[in-house]
């Protein structure tokens, strides 16, 4: 629906959400299936920022993968599989335009956010309104939810500072570059999943020797960054950190992080080891394009392309996206939220996504989705609780709230860390009890979690199963787990 063919103006029963991104995009789903009529205002592009390149909403700026898909061994894909039993439209968007990338869940960058806008442009309770506030919504407008993400305009982050009486933390967060598929070497690079997950050629590969490793780092210590002096000092986030700051760190970092050579072989160069390989993810459906996985950066751009085409297989790369830098704020929210993400000194006013100080694309539509559906309850006048913290969304939801240490609080990922710990358990009659451990342990936290969400989705709420209708599914069984297979010497 467009901003012509708006829904009465109902306001003790219309929710305000600011921020188009993916948070604010799932409130708003969330909310008006619950039959709470929407204004969603985006200020793009009214208002462009530095990372976003259209005015799509939910649009992805760093990277196209929404990370592992395993449900039981991967708490990101714990958290994946419980958005798709909420009828998360992230979750069905992302898997309607996936592309492939070995256990990820990776996405066409313009189908997934063109397939969310569509919705909620299609939806006859949501409103979108494109324009910039410089001011939080008053409490005689009704509830809202600040969904604003990573990169808050100025005169906003201003008002929020103003209301929380806290200065909002802030962190640079990078992107990394793309590269056209057809200016790759495949003389030097080859396809392959590392320890070939997947279809074992979800990712390009380029190797590099020891010497080629070692003039790279010096490459990318000594190239010539982007500054902003007004931001220096400012911590980066450890999930994100620019090539250039991890070689600085250390010159094995990269080899054992991003650029790790494990589970892979060069097919041009089987009898020796490779000492680094820089892997390239598919970046949109048609496979023309493709990201360098884990190289965010705040190189110049001339540098970028100068530094990029040493390597192997990339000497005459042609770059569709060189990589850039954003700031990133974010509250202190165990301090400043309540556990129903209400800001306690203007309990009308919701907060959702990465400004919440969770991590990530999916972690970010989670706590939306949760947000939305406390604020569609509370507007409708209902009893309605949040997901149980043995669940993955409750676990991420209850940390940002008050489970993290206000005084050294940082943006997080989900982890199963986050989720409480496992009774004791046999697995034989008569046994005696322990808590499972390495495997065992993750499938246990899996099927403890989406036990425990089946039966929230099935309490009385605006979210009937027929929205949910993965609530019952069976639950996911574990594989036989796969050999690492050696790597010659």
């Amino acid at each position: 629906m467009n901003e012509t063919n708006s829904p009465p103006n109902t306001p003790q029963a219309r929710l305000t959400i600011v921020g188009g991104g993916l948070a604010g995009s799932e409130a708003a789903w969330q909310a008006a299936r619950a039959g709470v009529a929407v204004t969603l205002v985006e200020m793009r592009p009214t208002r462009p920022t530095e990372a976003h390149h259209t005015d799509h909403l939910a649009e992805l700026v760093c990277s196209n993968s929404l990370r592992s898909d395993d449900p039981l061994f991967n708490a990101v894909g714990l958290l994946h599989e419980e958005m798709r039993r909420a009828g998360s439209l992230v979750l069905s968007s992302a898997d309607a335009h996936k592309v492939p990338a070995g256990g990820a869940l990776a996405v066409d960058r313009d189908g997934f956010s063109q397939a969310v806008t569509q919705a909620l442009e299609a939806h006859p309770l949501v409103r979108i309104e494109r324009r910039e506030l410089d001011a939080l919504p008053a409490p005689d407008g009704g509830l809202a939810i600040i969904a604003t993400g990573p990169l808050t305009s100025a005169p906003l982050a201003q008002a929020i500072q103003l209301a929380t009486g806290e200065d909002s933390l802030a962190f640079f967060d990078a992107i990394a570059p793309i590269v056209t598929k057809d200016s790759i070497d495949f003389d030097k690079a080859w396809f392959q999943s590392r320890y070939d997950k997947g279809d074992g050629r979800d990712y390009i590969n380029c190797a590099m020797s020891e010497a080629q490793y070692e003039a790279f780092i010096d490459a990318l210590i000594d190239g010539e960054k982007t500054t902003f002096k007004e931001w220096e000092g400012t911590p980066y986030f450890d999930g994100c950190l620019p090539i250039e700051v991890m070689a600085e760190r250390g010159r094995d970092t990269l080899a054992f992080g991003p650029m790790k050579p494990v589970g892979l072989r060069d097919p041009n160069n089987p009898e020796h080891r490779s000492h680094a390989v820089v892997q390239l993810r598919q970046d949109n459906a048609l496979g023309t394009l493709y990201n360098m996985v884990g190289f965010q950066t705040k190189l110049k751009h001339g540098e970028q392309i100068r530094i990029f085409r040493t390597i192997p297989g990339l000497e005459n790369a042609e770059f569709a996206r060189l990589g850039g830098i954003h700031r990133n704020t974010f509250l202190n929210s165990p301090r400043l939220l309540d556990g129903q993400l209400r800001l306690k000194a203007l309990p009308h006013l919701r907060f959702a996504g990465q400004i919440t100080g969770c991590e990530g694309y999916v972690e970010s539509a989670s706590v939306g989705l949760m947000a939305g559906r406390l604020a569609a309850a509370e507007i409708l006048g209902l009893e309605f609780a949040p997901p149980p913290s043995t669940t993955a969304m409750g676990a991420l939801l209850a940390h940002i709230t008050g489970g993290a240490d206000a005084e050294t609080f940082q943006p997080m990922n989900i982890t199963f860390g986050l989720l409480p710990p496992l009774e004791p358990w046999s697995t034989k009659p008569g046994g005696k009890p322990r808590v499972p451990k390495g495997r065992e342990r993750k499938v246990a936290y899996a099927h403890r979690a989406l036990t425990d969400q089946a039966g929230w989705l099935k309490a009385p709420s605006p979210w009937s199963e027929e929205d949910s209708p993965r609530a019952d599914w069976p639950l996911p069984e574990p594989q036989p787990r796969e050999k690492t297979p050696r790597q010659p010497k």
